[in-house]
């Protein structure tokens, strides 16, 4: 059976505040987080990150309460992000209301703890995020702490660890595009996509309809994340699906 590509809903929270800014950098506050979320649940998301940014910080997860409280009201697939270290916290944020768990900076500095997350919770719980910054022609390199810290990880070979490792899906993130409306880094989409065989959601630059148009060429791809055209009403989750449904791709209804 053939998998509907999913269209993802991605909410940076701070306190209880909705946060967007431009290649990670200059945020602002954009709407309560809370009603963000039903409101994208209403529209038709087939699934929701909330992306803890205090996280980094208080040096751990300060979003359970806003998950435990979100998943009361809002019944599709929720992805935690931001403050996770360890299988202790893992195991919080399922019990809390998380259905999945996303990690970045964490497999960064102890890359043994993609395999022990996989290995107690099953690949299926665990995404890893890679945000991405283009560092010369067809390179690009693996960025933490919020897309501030570089690591000298080139993307590609981290992307293949990862799934060597045992991540259930990777979440690449252009930080070039990040908030700019301009479209996505389809150089960089593709060449991640002809390397991992696990699922592939990207994000970063969603503006207009056309840059589904251009993302829909490209094979092995099982979904994309949306924030700020979502945010600031620039598209609607109807207006993405639709255009993924002329493009002849599966999506829920």
């Amino acid at each position: 059976m053939t998998k509907s590509f999913r269209v993802i809903a991605k909410i940076d929270i701070k306190s209880s505040d909705v946060i967007k800014g431009i290649n990670f950098e200059g945020m602002r506050k954009v709407g309560n987080g809370k009603k963000m979320a039903k409101k994208y649940f209403k529209e038709g998301a087939d699934e929701l990150i909330i992306n803890d940014v205090n996280a980094s910080l208080f040096g751990r997860s300060t979003a359970l309460n806003f998950l435990k409280e979100c998943s009361k009201e809002i019944f599709i697939p929720v992805t935690l992000a931001g403050g996770l270290k360890n299988i202790e916290d893992v195991h919080k944020a399922l019990i809390n209301g998380a259905d999945k768990v996303e990690i970045n900076t964490a497999a960064v500095k102890d890359k043994s703890i993609i395999s022990k997350i996989s290995k107690v919770f099953g690949s299926q719980a665990l995404v890893v995020s890679i945000n991405a910054k283009k560092i010369s022609s067809n390179k690009w390199m693996v960025y933490i702490d919020k897309g501030r810290e570089k690591t000298g990880l080139e993307v590609m070979k981290w992307a293949k660890f990862v799934e060597q490792s045992g991540a259930g899906e990777i979440h690449i993130n252009s930080i070039d595009k990040d908030g700019t409306h301009q479209g996505f880094d389809l150089d960089l989409i593709k060449k991640i996509s002809r390397v991992i065989k696990i699922p592939l959601v990207v994000g970063g630059g969603l503006g207009e309809v056309n840059h589904i148009d251009k993302l829909m060429k490209i094979k092995n791809i099982e979904g994309l994340s949306a924030s700020s055209a979502l945010h600031y009403n620039t598209l609607t989750i109807s207006q993405i699906k639709n255009t993924i449904i002329r493009a002849n791709k599966e999506v829920r209804i």
